[in-house]
This record gives structure tokens, sequence and C-alpha cells, in this order.
């Protein structure tokens, strides 16, 4: 009963901020027309790269940021501006950028250096900030915070559930990622770029959401002093 409650608090908090389909729609924007089977391959490691980045941050990520003495209104701050800077640069994206992907999809031929290139962007930006932004760790360093009161067999228990619920939401993401194309076939190419300016708008005004609620946190900080 504990593992099914703490799995449904944390996979009901993490599906809203990585959000599988909207992200989608943005890694589809930064990795440009590609052969479906790149999709598929990115999508994997990305969602493995996921569960290893976001695990990594359950047991250690309290660690870390006590260790290097960094805030989460800094964490906040900083990855705000990551994601608001990535919202903009596919909010301006070229159309001929874009004509010159679609022809190169259609040849169903992909550069070998631009195929290594996206392989390196594997984790950084896609992993994170695209799937994981900084929202999510605060999220997650949150519930894990929360999961380690009480009894030691409770405590792993809850813990078992919120990697269960990582597990959960990178599965829906390595869907979601190696069909990105897919969601783009069902509508007009105008309307498909039209909808990914709509989302990277979004994904700007997250940005400066989360930068803001870091601000605000540190600017309260100020005052009491």
């Amino acid at each position: 009963m504990l593992v099914w409650h703490s799995f449904l608090l944390a996979f009901s908090a993490l599906l809203p901020l990585i959000n599988p389909l909207g992200s989608a729609l943005v890694f589809l924007g930064l990795a440009g027309d590609a052969p479906k089977p790149v999709y598929k391959s990115l999508a994997r490691k990305i969602a493995l790269n996921n569960v290893i980045f976001l695990g990594i941050f359950e047991l250690l990520g309290s660690t870390i940021l006590k260790f290097f003495g960094i805030s989460l209104p800094i964490v906040q701050v900083s990855g705000g501006l990551v994601i608001a800077a990535i919202g903009w640069s596919v909010l301006n994206e070229k159309d001929s950028e874009a004509a010159a992907k679609d022809k190169q999809e259609e040849a169903h031929i992909m550069p070998e250096d631009q195929l290594h290139s996206l392989e390196e962007k594997a984790f950084y930006p896609f992993t994170f900030p695209v799937t994981s932004g900084p929202g999510t760790l605060v999220v997650l360093l949150t519930l894990s915070a929360r999961f380690s009161e009480g009894p030691d067999s409770a405590v792993v228990l809850a813990h078992l559930a919120l990697f269960l619920a990582i597990v959960a939401v990178s599965l829906l993401v390595f869907v979601c990622y190696a069909h990105a194309a897919k969601l783009t076939k069902l509508i007009p190419a105008s309307t498909a770029h039209g909808i990914l300016r709509v989302v990277a708008f979004i994904l700007l005004c997250i940005g400066v959401q989360i930068t803001w609620n870091g601000a605000s946190a540190l600017i309260a900080t100020l005052s009491r002093h």
C-alpha cells in the first residue's frame, strides 16, 4: 500500500513536469528531420539517460548540492535560464533550415557527422534540460527528502516507488520520442511548425517562471537580513 501510494504521488508529480508528449515536439525541433531508426536510437538513449540521471539525483541530489553549497533557488535560476534559452532558439529557428531538413528526410540520408552530433546531444540538451529540467530536479529532491522520513523499511519502500515512477515516466518518454515524427505527419507541415513554435514559447515561459521562482526566493532571503 505504501509503495503504491508513493508511486502515484511521485508519478503524478513528475509526469506534468517531464510532459513526454510536449517534450517530444521540442525534441523533434532540436533533432531535426532524420530517419526513423535514428529517432528510436536517440529515444532509447534519452530514456535510459533519464532513468540514470534522475536515479542518481534521487539518491545523491541533496548531498551533491550540499557538497557544492548550492541552494535550490540557485538551481531554479540557472536551470530556468537554460530552458528559456533553448525555447528561444527553437522559437526562432529559420524556415529555410527546416526546409533543408525536410529534403534530407525525403532522401532518408543523414550525414555521418550530423548523426554523431545528435548522439553527443543525447544527454545535453535532450535529457537535461529538455526532458528533465531544473523544475523536475527540484520536485525530485523534494520528494526524496519527504520519502526519507520514517522507519528504515518505509524509507526503502518509498524510494523504490519513486524510482519505479521515474522508470514509468521514462518509458513514456521513449514511446513519445521514438514516434515524434509521426506526430507531425498527422497534420500539415505548416501546422506542425506552428505547434512547435507554440510549444517552444511555452518552454520559454516555463524557463522564465522557474527563474522567477528562484529569484523570488533569493530576494526574500535578502529582505530578511
